[in-house]
């Protein structure tokens, strides 16, 4: 298990399904879409849509492009290894 980004500060959260451990599976507030108070995520940083997280669960750290707001353009997306959308 890798261990706690020292970026990760509890302030900053987000509510994104980690691809690892899908802790979230039988939660029935999560299954509505909505924030859980158990199943979120460390917010560690974020270059405009492009969020980098970290899962307090199982530690995981990957990227998630939200497509939201200040997305970045393609040409950023090509280059970052993330497909377009």
């Amino acid at each position: 298990m890798l261990p706690l980004d020292p970026q990760a500060d509890i302030g900053r959260r987000a509510w994104v399904t980690c691809p690892n451990c899908a802790d979230h599976r039988g939660c029935a507030t999560c299954e509505q879409r909505r924030r859980c108070s158990r199943h979120w995520r460390y917010l560690l940083t974020n270059t405009g849509s492009l969020l980098h997280l970290q899962c307090p669960s199982c530690r995981h750290v990957w990227d998630h492009e939200t497509g939201f707001g200040a997305t970045r353009t393609r040409w950023t997306r090509r280059n970052s290894g993330l497909r377009p959308q």
